[in-house]
């Protein structure tokens, strides 16, 4: 099955609202769809949803990494994915995003091509996730009302708190966050590398005490061994993300103890194709992992809940970003069904959408 052609269009989705977190606000996210066609008539959609302060990478970058790897692309084997990837990095060293565009479309070309569902390809453990909300930064009062109208009103049973501006402010959040939803709601924080190491020790020990189960990247996402330090000096569960890139990365993390959970984003670690390299080596070291998202739409959402359906080692899920846009289908129909926060993926091939162009 050969590669005939790659088409790629730049997407814009608008938020509801502006999204705050530690180091940057975001009113809307510019993306890139991909189409990679084969000569048997199979085709399969991907999606780049870059962000500079994570991936290094804007849109325009993408593009460009786009007709280079096109080049390349032409005449492969659509079902050689680890072929694909040698190419791709031998071309261009990182560029994650754009890498998990082409990946995801050739992951949606191989479950069509076999006539199954991309979670029964990856794994096949179940077909339903629960992903958390996420609350952006604001004022205390308004983030605990979010709060209480995201588990009220949209049934949602976890929720993510974006924190890492002040500790102060931040503890006073969660106290007030705790309140409104009540205790049988579970709470996470990211500080999104906001804390420095005594912030972090001293604001973790606060926030066991109203508890939160889990607060994701305390610290610069270079610092393992401040991760390390961290983890042996609070009881509550230690997750990385921005640390996470790579599977040499996980290698590290999980050697150095470093953390309890490795958030998996396919926008950074450059597809699936990488991601089961992560959960792989975090599962041998017994540490679970969360498949995570940028300001995807369905397309990549539907990679990354599939994802994390078909792994058992993957525990948590933070797949929400489609749902802040001002149109959350864009289009899109299919891949899955959303009720709260519980995703009961499709069981047609590959990633199961309704979508072309």
């Amino acid at each position: 099955m050969k590669i005939t052609d790659v088409k790629f269009e730049l997407i814009k989705m608008p938020l509801k609202k502006p999204f705050r977190i530690a180091f940057a606000t975001q009113t809307y996210s510019v993306n890139a769809l991909v189409k990679v066609m084969t000569d048997e008539g199979v085709w399969g959609i991907g999606e780049a949803a870059p962000f500079g302060l994570v991936t290094g990478e804007n849109a325009a970058i993408v593009i460009e990494a786009l007709k280079v790897f096109k080049q390349g692309l032409i005449g492969m084997d659509a079902l050689n994915i680890e072929g694909v990837h040698e190419m791709m990095d031998r071309l261009l060293k990182d560029n994650t995003s754009a890498k998990a565009a082409i990946d995801i479309a050739l992951y949606d070309i191989k479950g069509k091509a076999m006539g199954q569902p991309l979670y029964k390809l990856l794994g096949g453990y179940t077909n339903q996730i629960e992903t958390d909300m996420t609350i952006g930064i604001d004022t205390p009062e308004n983030m605990a009302q979010e709060a209480k109208l995201r588990v009220e009103r949209d049934g949602f049973r976890i929720l993510k708190v974006k924190c890492g501006r002040d500790v102060e402010s931040d503890i006073c959040a969660m106290k007030l966050i705790r309140q409104a939803v009540g205790p049988k709601i579970r709470l996470r924080v990211d500080a999104n590398q906001g804390y420095s190491l005594s912030d972090a020790v001293y604001a973790m020990k606060a926030f066991e005490k109203i508890g939160v189960g889990a607060v994701e990247q305390c610290l610069p996402w270079w610092d393992f061994d401040g991760a390390r330090l961290l983890r042996q000096k609070t009881d509550v569960c230690q997750m990385l993300d921005e640390s996470i890139h790579s599977s040499q990365d996980a290698f590290r993390a999980c050697m150095m103890n470093a953390a309890d959970i490795l958030n998996i984003k396919l926008m950074k670690c450059g597809g699936i194709y990488e991601a089961e390299k992560i959960n792989a080596i975090a599962e041998a070291h017994h540490v679970s992992c969360m498949v995570g998202c940028m300001l995807e739409t369905k397309v990549a959402i539907a990679a990354g809940v599939a994802f994390a359906a078909a792994k058992k080692n993957v525990t948590e899920a933070d797949c929400d970003s489609f749902m802040y846009a001002v149109d959350p289908e864009m289009g899109m129909k299919g891949g899955f069904k959303v009720d709260g926060g519980r995703y009961t993926l499709s069981g047609r091939p590959g990633l199961g959408l309704d979508i072309d162009f």
